[in-house]
């Protein structure tokens, strides 16, 4: 049996364009992508904190360093310039694997730079 889990993710990036006019997917900064672990054309789980839109696409490769988030083609219609979203990869695991797993989990500010990197959730206490 093999199991669903998150590999990786980008939480509270910003939408920097929204091309709807541009071949499908979802250009992210190469840092950001090596930070979690994501790869290019890599499916991936889009989560808009803004409007509650959630979307499938893929990652491509944005230029090192330039903090990009561009969110193309029909998924534009999803996402506006400014919106604050998560972007989510995930991973299929045997049991084994499963219990050595530990995602890659990025934290952004308002910019896109990196604040803090982990490899759990904190315990939600009610």
């Amino acid at each position: 049996m093999q199991r669903v889990m998150l590999q990786g993710k980008l939480h509270q990036a910003r939408v920097t364009h929204s091309v709807l006019e541009y071949e499908g997917s979802c250009a992210i900064d190469q840092d950001l992508l090596d930070a979690a672990g994501i790869l290019e054309y890599e499916e991936i789980q889009i989560y808009n904190i803004d409007n509650g839109e959630r979307f499938t696409t893929y990652a491509i490769s944005g230029e090192r360093g330039s903090k990009v988030i561009s969110v193309n083609g029909a998924a534009a219609r999803r996402a506006d310039k400014g919106d604050r979203i998560i972007i989510c990869a995930f991973v299929r695991l045997d049991a084994e694997e499963v219990q050595k797993h530990k995602p890659s989990l990025v934290y952004l500010d308002a910019e896109n730079n990196i604040v803090r990197t982990s490899k759990a959730i904190p315990v939600q206490v009610a």
